[in-house]
């Protein structure tokens, strides 16, 4: 508590997050989609491939460790970007952000809530996804590479967050949220070494992949989990290139950010014209 009797900053901010975790568990759409797909999908995977050998630039990857890393990385995006592209839409159309706004809460410690909510989902999916990994499938852990680990998650997930919110700054409603973040990211998993290596792509491909920060973040993550990569796995070039990104879309969710429903009537509540009628 704090001095004035109010509940201090961080204690706020930690029953935010601890709401937007419940609201979470009450979506099992969110929470299959955001922590179980991924489990799926690495088992599928392995199954499919188990016997096969992923080669790379590195060297040559089990299928099993090569998807266990990448997909770990996805998990962490989805549970960041995909999330909050898709839940704060809903809430601004369902009125809640507005009720939120008119309560002596700052704004921002809602905002604060959202984020570090999907911060704490990503992390418990890259756990599980890692665990599995190590359990099954081969994956090798070095104590030496866990700092460049932790760094390129934070660094990650803070980035794709800020991104998610920009995204659902810029959606109008919350009927097209899913299929704008679904289709913004989906697409980039199959360019970025998340779900294959494409071996010699065509030009304009391998550019596509490299604009944007999912390929960096991937392949930064997947690094701290590599034989072939010696020392402390660290990627600066590439920690720095998804960072800005996550810059962009900061200042983008920054200066666009709306509190209000769009146009359409709120869910669950009758429009004007349907009350006269």
């Amino acid at each position: 508590m704090s001095n004035d009797g109010f509940p201090s900053t961080i204690t706020q901010i930690g029953r935010q997050t601890a709401y937007q975790l419940r609201y979470f568990k009450r979506v099992p759409v969110a929470f299959f989609f955001t922590l179980v797909l991924p489990l799926v999908m690495l088992v599928l995977f392995n199954a499919l491939f188990g016997g096969a050998d992923i080669d790379t630039d590195e060297g040559t990857w089990t299928a099993g460790q090569f998807y266990t890393g990448g997909l770990a990385a996805f998990t962490a995006v989805s549970a960041t970007y995909t999330n909050l592209a898709n839940m704060v839409p809903i809430r601004r159309d369902e009125g809640v952000l507005k009720r939120w706004r008119g309560t002596p809460l700052p704004t921002w410690i809602h905002i604060a809530g959202f984020i570090c909510s999907a911060v704490v989902i990503a992390a418990v999916g890259v756990v599980v996804m890692l665990v599995m990994g190590v359990l099954f499938y081969d994956l090798e852990v070095e104590l030496e590479k866990m700092p460049a680990a932790v760094v390129t998650f934070l660094v990650g997930v803070a980035s794709f967050a800020a991104l998610g919110m920009a995204v659902a700054a810029l959606i109008k409603t919350a009927a097209s949220a899913s299929a704008v973040a679904n289709a913004t990211i989906l697409p980039l998993a199959f360019v970025s070494d998340v779900f294959v290596v494409v071996n010699e792509p065509p030009r304009w491909l391998e550019v596509l992949g490299n604009i944007f920060p999912l390929k960096p973040f991937a392949n930064a993550f997947q690094d701290c989990f590599t034989p072939f990569v010696e020392g402390s796995a660290f990627s600066p070039g590439r920690l720095a290139f998804v960072a800005a990104w996550g810059v962009v879309g900061l200042v983008i969710a920054v200066t666009r950010f709306r509190w209000e429903p769009s146009g359409a009537a709120p869910r669950g509540r009758r429009s004007k014209a349907d009350a006269d009628a």
